[in-house]
């Protein structure tokens, strides 16, 4: 199995951290890539600057709030360009507001996942991400945008 690429939005460090070690816990061989603000996430999908050798993430983790761009920005922005579209999106937050939930879910969100305050628990919400994402779902092929 080739290594799945996932792209981390998310500026929070501890929970990088967090997530970092639930997916290396997984058996799912992956590459996660991590950028820090909504920018940046555009920048990286785009192929723009230091990110013009990336690949196409077959999953992107996002973060409602972030800095420069917030999480709907980025999800708007990727949900309307014909060659990101159909990359899922997974919004992974800290809200478990409804109406963070049905805004996520009107700019095209594929899912939106509360985030657990325990560390287990949030450990095995990633790792149920991996498992449902990389073992049960069969993804779309990649666009490259070069």
């Amino acid at each position: 199995m080739n290594k799945i690429e996932i792209l981390l939005v998310e500026d929070n460090s501890g929970d990088i951290r967090l997530i970092k070690e639930a997916f290396k816990e997984t058996k799912i061989p992956n590459k996660l890539h991590v950028v820090g603000d909504g920018l940046e996430a555009i920048s990286f999908l785009r192929n723009e600057g230091k990110y013009m050798d990336e690949q196409q993430p077959d999953l992107i983790i996002l973060d409602l709030n972030l800095p420069k761009k917030d999480g709907y920005e980025v999800l708007t922005t990727i949900k309307q360009d014909k060659s990101l579209k159909k990359i899922p999106v997974l919004i992974l937050s800290v809200s478990a507001a409804e109406e963070d939930i049905k805004k996520s879910y009107e700019c095209h969100a594929n899912c939106f996942i509360k985030k657990p305050v325990d560390m287990d628990q949030f450990i095995d919400i990633i790792k149920s991400i991996g498992n449902f994402w990389f073992e049960i779902v069969k993804l779309p092929p990649k666009e490259h945008i070069k």
